[in-house]
């Protein structure tokens, strides 16, 4: 199964030193029966890319709450077994959990397909998201307005074999 892992660039350059993705459980996005309910759709590839949207905006999180990151959304796209992901069933339509799966064991570098990040044009956008992510999540339409403009940046996709000069 496809799962994206939101990330920073310090969690990515950690997870490229170590071999690994950890520690376990891992919080990750994936195509769920849910995700597929609520999309409404066959298309595995849109149904992929609204995965990696909700990995992209727990990105924004992680960032939002590790101010000394750099400020690039970066998601990991990873293989793994059927059997190593779980997800609730339970909050199936709940629009904040669509896609959530999570993974009970640390991830080899070794499965990992695709690293998504933001380009460095995004940054000033992802930084003003990132500062007004609180105030959206109270209602804040403003807010809102500034965080939907980060998402308004396409991620870019790097072979895993790029990730040394990503992190450097």
């Amino acid at each position: 199964m496809r799962v994206y892992i939101p990330t920073t660039l310090s969690g990515l350059a950690e997870a490229h030193k170590a071999g690994e993705l950890g520690p376990a459980p891992l919080d990750a996005y994936a195509v769920t029966p849910s995700l597929r309910e609520w999309y409404v759709s066959d298309d595995i590839e849109e149904l992929e890319y609204a995965a990696l949207t909700r990995a992209a905006q727990a990105s924004l999180r992680q960032l939002a709450v590790n101010p000394g990151a750099p400020r690039r959304r970066i998601v990991l796209a990873v293989d793994v077994p059927d059997a190593a992901v779980a997800f609730d069933p339970d909050r199936g339509l709940d629009a904040a959990a669509l896609g959530e799966v999570r993974l009970a064991a640390v991830v080899s570098m070794t499965d990992a397909a695709a690293v998504h990040l933001d380009a460095t044009d995004a940054e000033p956008d992802v930084t003003a998201a990132a500062l007004a992510l609180g105030a959206a999540d109270a209602g804040d339409d403003d807010a809102q307005f500034t965080v939907d403009g980060a998402e308004d940046h396409e991620l870019l996709w790097f072979a895993t074999q790029e990730i040394p000069n990503l992190i450097g």
